[in-house]
């Protein structure tokens, strides 16, 4: 099977996190730039791609690149690629668009000149004026960065973060890759305690399960690409019963996860249970106190409430001050914290080791990592 170049997009700051787990599913020749990750691959890639990689946003098929300062530009270039070898004659395709510091600024143009243009390819390479668009869908994305186009269709289909097993959510969750990213950006491993002390419908524990049992993301959905002809069922049916395989059903995971919301802790539980890791969890209904548990080394990853509204401010902050009483008497534990909060640290009472600027949705976030010291092999 040919090479294929693909393009992994991410939310901001999580550009090497990506980098990472593409290098650990063993693609090469990495590109990475704001906001993507460029590779190339097969048609299996395509698959196992989109199944087994935990904080990108899509995956994206990039068809062509070119310099484009006018629409004849646009036009000719976006016509000379080779669309008929994806989109097939029956497909259904639309076009998405997006201009950052270019010429051609108007998308609802570009969309239009993009969409003409592949139509026109077709007519010649099918050999006819009239498309059904009765088959596979193909979503055709026009990035225009600096008067560069960059041409994509996007193989995912609803966004990575939907991993199939959040039925519901409180107020306020954060994402499925957001919430593994956290994961990754710490020292836990399966081997080790993790606690989520402000868990709400359980991303975070949930997320960490599926890593420490070594569950793809992505085995509990479809994907768009699994009716194009080129990729087709086949290659995702043989790279799902290859995910199957790779789930270690042995690991002993120690994961908690509190709240003090009763009706979140029972929305966890249920999507814990949907994601397959119900047995790997233990969820409790409770405020945040001091921390009962015995391992020496644990792990803390948690997303307190940021208080956004004016008036929450106050009941924020005193709730920071609690964490820091509590957390700080873990001398041994590793806490990491993700918060909109500016004034965290100082509420806290403790600078972090790190700290690295990320985004929860559209929120600007801080991402508070403090270090405890690494296990000692003899205790381990």
């Amino acid at each position: 099977m040919s090479n294929i170049e693909l393009i992994a997009t991410s939310t901001f700051g999580l550009e090497a996190v990506v980098k990472r787990e593409l290098l650990n599913l063993g693609y090469e020749n990495l590109k990475v730039e704001n906001g993507k990750v460029t590779y190339t691959c097969n048609e299996e890639g395509i698959a196992n791609s989109n199944l087994w990689l935990r904080t990108a946003d899509r995956v994206l098929l990039k068809i062509g690149e070119f310099r484009a300062e006018s629409f004849e530009e646009l036009f000719q270039g976006t016509k000379s690629l080779p669309w008929e070898e994806w989109i097939t004659e029956d497909g259904e395709f639309t076009v998405n668009g997006k201009s950052v510091k270019s010429k051609l600024f108007s998308i609802s143009d570009c969309q239009a000149i993009v969409k003409k243009a592949i139509v026109e390819r077709l007519k010649i390479k099918y050999n006819t004026d009239w498309f059904k668009e009765t088959g596979a869908k193909f979503t055709v994305q026009v990035s225009l960065l600096n008067d560069i186009a960059t041409l994509t269709i996007d193989t995912s289909g609803v966004g990575l973060h939907k991993r199939g097993y959040r039925q519901d959510a409180v107020e306020a969750p954060i994402k499925e890759t957001l919430a593994a990213a956290m994961i990754q950006l710490s020292y836990w491993d399966k081997n080790r305690v993790l606690l989520d002390p402000f868990c709400g419908s359980g991303t975070i524990p949930i997320e960490a399960a599926l890593i420490g049992k070594n569950i793809a993301p992505g085995l509990n959905r479809k994907f768009v690409s699994e009716n194009w002809p080129r990729v087709g069922e086949e290659i995702y049916k043989k790279a799902r019963v290859e995910a199957y395989r790779a789930i270690d059903n042995d690991v002993e995971l120690k994961i908690y996860a509190s709240d003090i919301d009763k009706d979140a802790i029972n929305l966890a539980k249920e999507n814990s249970i949907e994601a397959g890791v119900d047995d790997c969890i233990n969820f409790k209904a409770i405020s945040l106190r001091p921390i009962n548990i015995k391992e020496k080394y644990g792990i803390i990853i948690c997303n307190p409430p940021y208080g956004q509204r004016l008036g929450e401010k106050q009941e924020i902050r005193k709730l920071y001050r609690k964490m820091g009483n509590i957390f700080g008497d873990l001398k041994t534990w590793s806490k990491y914290v993700i918060t909109s909060e500016k004034a965290f640290e100082s509420e806290y009472g403790a600078k972090a080791d790190r700290k690295r600027k990320l985004f929860n949705g559209r929120i600007e976030v801080n991402y508070y990592q403090y270090f405890g010291p690494r296990p000692d092999r003899r205790e381990k």
